[in-house]
């Protein structure tokens, strides 16, 4: 069972395993900024999409989705870490995280490099060699962010729609 705690100024929070209970809220965070309110629906009619996918990530243990909960359980935060094993780096597992959101009423107080800080030791408690991550070219204050938590930009990404 993940559950570990943060502090953030006067605040102290908790990171926990999401449960199905959080989907809704979960969504409602992916939605809330100008790219996720055009590839997220808050739809209660969509809920069901949500569901099933959570299923999926819950269900196999190559994937970790969390959240950050404050001390009355209210999700203020998510992150999704999936473990990646390969042949390169002599057979090295890489950490993709993904999804990185915090409400916008808990910006700014520190959060978000907790969470990150807390996800790069989960990573490395789980013997992954290195953690990646991608960002849409456009969310400037998000690089900004990583790169002070150590991330280099070093690679260039492609992404091709299936569908």
């Amino acid at each position: 069972m993940i559950s570990a705690s943060i502090e953030c100024g006067n605040s102290v929070y908790t990171i926990r395993k999401a449960e199905l209970h959080d989907v809704g809220t979960l969504v409602d965070l992916l939605a809330d900024d100008p790219i996720g309110s055009t590839r997220e629906t808050t739809n209660p009619d969509a809920r069901t999409i949500y569901e099933k996918a959570f299923e999926k990530i819950d269900a196999d243990d190559a994937h970790l989705l969390v959240v950050v909960t404050t001390a009355d359980d209210n999700v203020i935060g998510t992150v999704q870490l999936t473990f990646i094993p390969g042949l390169s780096r002599m057979g090295a597992t890489r950490m993709q995280i993904e999804a990185v959101r915090v409400h916008e009423d808990h910006r700014s107080q520190g959060i978000g490099s907790a969470m990150l800080r807390w996800a790069c030791d989960e990573g490395a408690r789980r013997g992954a060699f290195l953690a990646q991550l991608t960002s849409d070219q456009t969310r400037t204050e998000a690089h900004e962010f990583y790169e002070r938590l150590g991330f280099v930009a070093s690679h260039i990404g492609f992404k091709k729609s299936l569908s």
